[in-house]
């Protein structure tokens, strides 16, 4: 996966966003990398790879690869509900 692949596709933060914020910020805990144009609150699928990446663990990932088994995730429903968006997934006033 190059720097400028998406690992949060919900906010569209990339690879090297993330790792900038890194080397910048300094985050002390994987999920301070929410701070980073909100990588990661989006559908819940870059979480994983977000603390693989806060780790150094991310090192080969096949972009196409990744796209297609978020799609996957989202097909099958996984996603974390929104805000306005109630349990059964109708929007709410």
């Amino acid at each position: 996966m190059n720097d400028d692949a998406r690992i949060c596709y919900c906010f569209h933060v990339t690879r090297r966003k993330l790792l900038h914020f890194i080397r910048v910020e300094r985050p002390r805990v994987a999920s301070q990398l929410s701070q980073c144009n909100g990588a990661g609150t989006g559908c819940g699928w870059c979480i994983p790879y977000l603390k693989k990446l806060f780790d150094g663990e991310m090192q080969a990932l096949d972009a196409e690869a990744y796209a297609a088994a978020r799609q996957a995730y989202l097909a099958a429903g996984k996603q974390r509900p929104t805000e306005t968006s109630g349990a059964d997934g109708s929007q709410q006033d």
